[in-house]
Parts: C-alpha cells; structure tokens; sequence
C-alpha cells in the first residue's frame, strides 16, 4: 500500500518537476540569449554593440531583437554605425513545407549611419572590417530565405564640414526573397531585390534586379534610379568640396550595374536639370570660380533640354573597379552637342554579356 502511494506521488511529481523547469526555461531563456548577443557584440574587434531587450517565441520559433545599437570604439560621435529598432527573425513556414529551413528577417525602422570621421579612424591592427557583419549574420541560427526592411534609413554624415553634410535615404523599404535559392529554378539569378526610399532634396529613388548571392562572390544585376532631388540639397556637399552652391536645380541618376563571377561593369549616369549656380556674398575668389564654372556649364550643357550630363561607366573586377576618365569627358561633350542624356535607365547592361567577358578574364 505504502509503495502505491509513493508511486502515484511519483507519477505526478515527475511531471510537475519537468513543468517547472520547462517554465523556469521559458522565463530565463531571454535573458541568457540576451547576454550571449550582447557578449558577441561587444567582442567584435574594434567595435562595440548592445542590445537592450530580446523576446521569444518557443511556439511559432521566433526571436525579436529590440534596439540593437553598434559603432566603433574609439569613434568621436555618439552616432551609432547601426541602430536597429526592431528586428523580428522566424521560421519561413512556407519553405519548411518544401523541406528547407531557412529564416525571414523583418526589420523595423533599421539605421545605417556612415560618419566618415568615424569610419576613416584606425582600427586595431586584430580588427577586420568583416567581423561585425559576419557577427550580425552569426546571431541567425539558420540560413536567411527571405529579407523586409520598412521606415529604414541609410546616411553618411561629415560633421567636419561646415556646416555638416547629411546625405541620406529615409522610408526605406526593401524586399529581398529567394536568397538561399529554395526555389531552385533554371533562372542564374534566382534571388528578387526591390526597394525604394526618398532621398535627400526629397527625390524618390527605386532599386530593382535579381541576385544569386550564395556564391562567394555574388552575381547580380540591379538598376537604381534616383529622380527628382532638389539640387539645392547638395549644396553642404558641393561647397566644401568644389565650392559651388545651386540656387536652383533637379538632380537625377541613372545606373545599372552588373556582377558576374566576380567581374563588374555599368555605369552611373547623373543628370542636373535647369540648374543656377550661385557666388557667395563678397569673396571674390569664389565669385571668380563660380564665374568660371558658370562658363563651362554653359558650354557643357545641352541647351536645348537645359541638363547638365555625364555618364561614368565602371568596368573591372571587384578589387579594382575602374572609373574610365576619358570617356567619362567624352560622354559630357556628347551630352552637350550631340544629343541629350535620356532621362532614365538606358538597359545596355547584359547580365550574359558581362558573364561572358568574366569568362574571358578567368581564361587569361
């Protein structure tokens, strides 16, 4: 009798203990997956990172990270390099139906803020520039399938200049799927990147092309165009570092870029519309080198559509990108008597055509 009482004591013991560890788990899981990120952070070489809370989800297999802050330890601002407000990683149900696990990220709010003086400060001789993104991806536990970024931003800031110069996108919104290529197609570039933000000068710019960026290396193909800024917004960016200012303008840019085994060529193609320069208030100097660009502006200038225009093409492997000088001179006289720029995405860039030149410079 007295062994079936310890028994049933057993039988519901046991669970009650398992239940309450479970619990115990579950309330402490947070917190020890919390000092293990902000453990990761701060060990990054030459930069130092925090997160103030994280929140899990057993059931659905989610984690929120909110506030990730990172920035480099001997930076003279207190801007941080990055500043994630919210960033919600899960299971990508969809693809665990096909046999695949793999991750989506949904990020809230997310800032990139570039300060150069920060950037351009030596780092520790043990420090290597890819360790904080290596360490940021490391805090996925599974491979990322699918990639949203709603209200972000992304800017770079000189607070040297006087005044300082901001140039920066805001309400960026990113969609990225197919990344790890669940979906495998016979397409080469299985992986979709769309976004749009508002640029400085309130221009609106639109990102679109494909990806495979499983390879080390990744291919793509991408074509950007910003239009509409107000050229005025460049202003900070032009005085310091060619002393002109715009009193008026339309700034655009067209590029298309594509990567092909490691091999890059494009072009990017900047257009100003019925633009003013302007000298400054009793300095001659200046007013002398206004004169002198207005000069050159009028000659450079298409006059019938009144657009001041070049376009760069880039060309080369990725660690020795070339910006071609002269034909980047030539395209401005072509622009100026011969025809004008159009204003948009020119498609001459061939994902097939820079493969095959990839092609030609690994044979060599």
């Amino acid at each position: 009798m007295a062994k079936k009482k310890i028994y049933k004591r057993k039988r519901y013991l046991i669970p009650f203990i398992i239940l309450v560890l479970l619990i115990g788990l579950r309330i402490a899981l947070p917190y020890i997956v919390k000092n293990y990120v902000n453990k990761v952070l701060a060990d990054i070489p030459g930069h130092y990172g925090h997160v103030e809370d994280i929140d899990i989800s057993l059931l659905t297999g989610a984690y929120i990270i909110d506030h990730l802050y990172l920035n480099k330890v001997n930076a003279g601002s207190e801007i941080p390099f990055l500043n994630f407000e919210r960033t919600h990683i899960s299971v990508e149900w969809s693809s665990l139906i096909k046999g695949e696990v793999v991750s989506e990220i949904n990020m809230t709010r997310p800032q990139l803020i570039y300060v150069f003086e920060d950037q351009q400060k030596e780092t520790p001789e043990n420090a290597n520039v890819e360790d904080w993104s290596k360490a940021l991806t490391d805090l996925v536990p599974i491979d990322i399938n699918k990639l949203e970024i709603h209200g972000g931003k992304v800017a770079f800031v000189q607070l040297a200049a006087n005044p300082n110069i901001d140039l920066h996108l805001d309400s960026l919104e990113l969609y990225a799927t197919n990344l790890r290529n669940v979906v495998r197609e016979e397409a080469r570039l299985p992986s979709n990147l769309s976004a749009d933000a508002i640029s400085f000068g309130g221009g609106n710019l639109h990102l679109e092309g494909e990806m495979d960026i499983v390879k080390q290396i990744p291919d793509m193909d991408l074509a950007l165009s910003l239009e509409n800024a107000n050229a005025t917004a460049l202003n900070d960016f032009t005085d310091h570092y060619a002393g002109l200012d715009f009193d008026k303008g339309s700034f655009n840019v067209y590029s298309e870029m594509a990567i092909a085994d490691g091999y890059l060529q494009g072009y990017l193609k900047p257009i100003i519309e019925d633009a003013k320069l302007i000298g400054k208030e009793d300095a001659f100097l200046e007013t002398l080198w206004e004169g002198f660009v207005g000069f050159f502006k009028f000659l450079l200038k298409n006059q019938k559509e009144n657009t001041l225009a070049t376009k760069v093409p880039l060309e080369g492997d990725l660690n020795d990108v070339d910006t071609k000088i002269w034909p980047t001179i030539t395209n401005i006289f072509k622009n100026a008597w011969i025809q004008a720029f159009k204003g948009m995405v020119d498609d001459d860039i061939e994902f097939k055509n820079v493969q095959e030149k990839a092609n030609e410079q690994n044979s060599e």
